[in-house]
């Protein structure tokens, strides 16, 4: 057709009218993100060094209970309110058994107490698994024969693990092992000790994935005995069942948990809606350290916009069904949300 002759389609509807503009794209956006969203998985240390930067994931710290502190502050300031701790602990304190989280002014402990005092409304969750106190890197104890995890053992263990943590001021625990029953048991041992207001926000679908790879090196639990990548394929589920995974969060939810989790999440964006639709339960999803690392790994390339890649897998965890989001982003994207 010649440049000169005006073509026009007889469309009674155009859908590209609601994009016209800025304004009204915003208008008729349907998933909206908000600082409140967000999580922050933050990492913990003994001592008072200064803040020591994860090498496989630019912009995370490892942070002293002091600088926990601080950045707990900034981000509470910038609307996110919610953190979930993780201890990095010296590796002389680790043994088979995970003894070092016995300890009753252990760090973990003294991290909840410190935040909370500081920010006493800022919502406070913990990890209950034994991967950072182990030797083996195992989410919680080995059987007699030393091959597998013990499921029933590690349950007793966690059960308690939560009251310890609960009572140093945590508002929820959060149950990552994937032990069978564990939330139940967690439940009544709460109970039992009086922390009827403890929350469990539960690991209900957490899949032997590839992409824990950087977080494990945060905590310190990556190298196994003389193994770098350590295999949890007998506890965290497949990652090709998409039907076993809704019967585990329909378990989570009847033992007791107030959230269920999906972790990971870019990668499970199906299962996460496959939970919202069947159950009523609060969802929370863990956009996890590998997840975090592709994107900024790609970006410092010039692959792609790190901001932009930022934003939009956020918008697709939420569009998803998550109610709740743990991300590495979490500051950045409520710094550029607030602008």
């Amino acid at each position: 057709m010649p440049a000169n002759v005006t073509f026009k389609l007889d469309l009674p509807v155009r859908p590209r009218r609601l994009r016209r503009t800025a304004t009204l794209r915003t208008l008729f956006e349907e998933t909206v993100l908000r600082a409140e969203d967000f999580i922050a998985p933050l990492f913990v240390v003994d001592g008072k060094s200064a803040p020591e930067e994860i090498s496989s994931m630019p912009g995370q710290f490892r942070l002293s209970i002091a600088d926990l502190v601080k950045e707990c502050r900034a981000l509470w300031e910038l609307g996110v309110k919610a953190v979930a701790l993780f201890p990095k602990i010296d590796a002389k304190l680790k043994d088979v058994e995970g003894t070092e989280e016995l300890n009753e002014d252990g760090l973990i402990l003294r991290a909840v107490k410190a935040v909370k005092k500081a920010l006493p409304e800022l919502v406070v969750i913990t990890d209950v698994a034994l991967d950072p106190y182990t030797t083996h890197g195992h989410d919680g104890l080995l059987n007699a024969a030393g091959a597998d995890v013990d499921n029933d053992r590690t349950v007793a263990r966690l059960a308690a693990m939560a009251v310890r943590q609960a009572r140093a001021g945590v508002d929820f625990v959060a149950p990552s092992d994937m032990m069978d029953g564990r939330v139940g048991a967690i439940r009544a041992a709460l109970d039992t000790a009086g922390f009827t207001e403890t929350g469990i926000i539960a690991y209900s679908v957490k899949f032997n994935s590839a992409y824990y790879g950087p977080f494990r090196d945060a905590v310190g639990s990556a190298r196994a005995v003389g193994r770098k990548l350590l295999s949890k394929a007998t506890y965290q589920l497949n990652p090709a069942n998409r039907r076993e995974a809704l019967a585990e969060a329909v378990l989570d939810a009847a033992e007791g948990a107030d959230i269920l989790m999906v972790k990971p999440a870019g990668a499970y964006l199906d299962i996460i809606r496959d939970v919202r639709e069947r159950l009523g339960k609060p969802l929370a999803a863990y956009q996890v350290s590998g997840e975090y690392a592709q994107i900024h790994a790609a970006a410092r390339l010039g692959w792609l916009d790190l901001a932009r890649t930022r934003h939009e897998s956020l918008i697709a965890i939420k569009r998803a069904g998550a109610d709740l989001i743990l991300t590495y982003f979490a500051k950045d994207e409520a710094q550029a949300l607030a602008k």
